[in-house]
């Protein structure tokens, strides 16, 4: 697996992600600069880290979203090629257009940063392989704004397609309520694009792959990466 790691003015989670793909590929990824135009060749998956672009202004992402370097993210994508968007990077993901709808400001219009459950909603593809379906796993979250919105229409082609691929949920798996941490409809924390090769989620697993700080449920998602290449 040959990755590249975007990073931005404002990205600080680039050192997690860098850390979680080499710790599940054995080699170390490519940090590219947003002004970049060009990828690595032979690169497999592109990362979009977490952070605050731009330091989020307009809306979260809307300048990442036109970086110079997101023409080759573009690119990359249409040809089957991997990406990964990771809570700032999601934004991001919607912002240029790889994915729908908008993530707006969390329900009680405040940062929440704690440890939250999720439910796999389904393990066929390359970023799942190595959970079970409907498998309940806890990572984290911290955002301000990653209340997942779109016309009815989106909703309903993610729903009917297939595009969740993970909800907020409590321990034992179930959706609604306290368990959902800022709103998002549907109780959605991350969605695939129409191939099912880009996903965008709000949560961090690439900080949660290790015992030493507070669980490994989100080595999962980079094993199942590393075992799809």
């Amino acid at each position: 697996m040959k990755a590249a790691v975007v990073v931005f003015p404002g990205s600080n989670r680039e050192g997690d992600m860098a850390r979680a793909l080499t710790q599940a590929t054995g080699r170390q990824p490519s940090m590219l600069w947003h002004a970049d135009h060009e990828l690595p060749a032979g690169t497999d998956l592109v990362v979009l880290p977490g952070g605050f672009s731009y330091g989020d202004y307009l809306r979260c992402g809307a300048i990442a979203g036109r970086a110079a370097i997101m023409d080759a993210v573009r690119a990359h994508a249409a040809r089957g090629g991997l990406v990964l968007g990771v809570c700032n990077g999601f934004q991001i993901l919607c912002e240029s257009g790889l994915l729908p709808g908008v993530l707006m400001r969390n329900a009680n219009l405040r940062f929440v940063c704690r440890m939250q459950h999720l439910r796999v909603e389904r393990n066929d593809t390359a970023f799942t392989r190595h959970y079970a379906k409907g498998q309940t796993i806890e990572v984290c979250v911290a955002h301000g704004e990653g209340n997942y919105e779109a016309d009815d229409a989106t909703i309903d082609r993610l729903e009917g397609d297939g595009l969740v691929a993970f909800r907020y949920c409590d321990s034992a798996g179930n959706v609604g309520g306290d368990a959902n941490p800022n709103g998002s409809r549907n109780d959605i924390a991350g969605i695939y694009s129409n191939g099912r090769n880009v996903l965008g989620l709000m949560p961090h697993p690439e900080n949660l792959i290790d015992a030493l700080v507070g669980g490994t449920d989100g080595r999962g998602l980079f094993e199942s990466l590393a075992s799809a290449a």
